[in-house]
């Protein structure tokens, strides 16, 4: 019997592409969630928004409205990932043993 250590490493990627893509999204959905009630918006909306709009573009938007947003994006965006690795674990990749 032969090891496949091409198609072990392929499977691998696979999966962490998956694992860190799905934690990618968490992460922007928590975070426009957090920063929606911090500056008294709709989170759904907000969070339907990055279907549509890059982080960038969403703060654009709202920059006018809020001088302060980043600095609450910065904070609602840390908050979350923090919460997310307490949750689920921290993100980076398992190393092939």
């Amino acid at each position: 019997m032969v090891f496949d250590l091409r198609g072990a490493l392929l499977k691998k990627e696979e999966i962490e592409s998956a694992r860190l893509m799905d934690f990618e999204f968490r992460l922007r959905a928590r975070t426009m969630r957090m920063l929606a009630a911090a500056i008294g918006h709709d989170p759904e909306a907000m969070v339907g928004r990055i279907a549509l709009q890059e982080d960038e573009a969403i703060l654009a938007d709202l920059d006018p409205a809020n001088p302060d947003i980043r600095a609450d994006f910065a904070r609602a965006r840390d908050e979350a990932r923090r919460r997310l690795i307490a949750e689920r674990g921290d993100p980076t990749p398992h190393k092939l043993a």
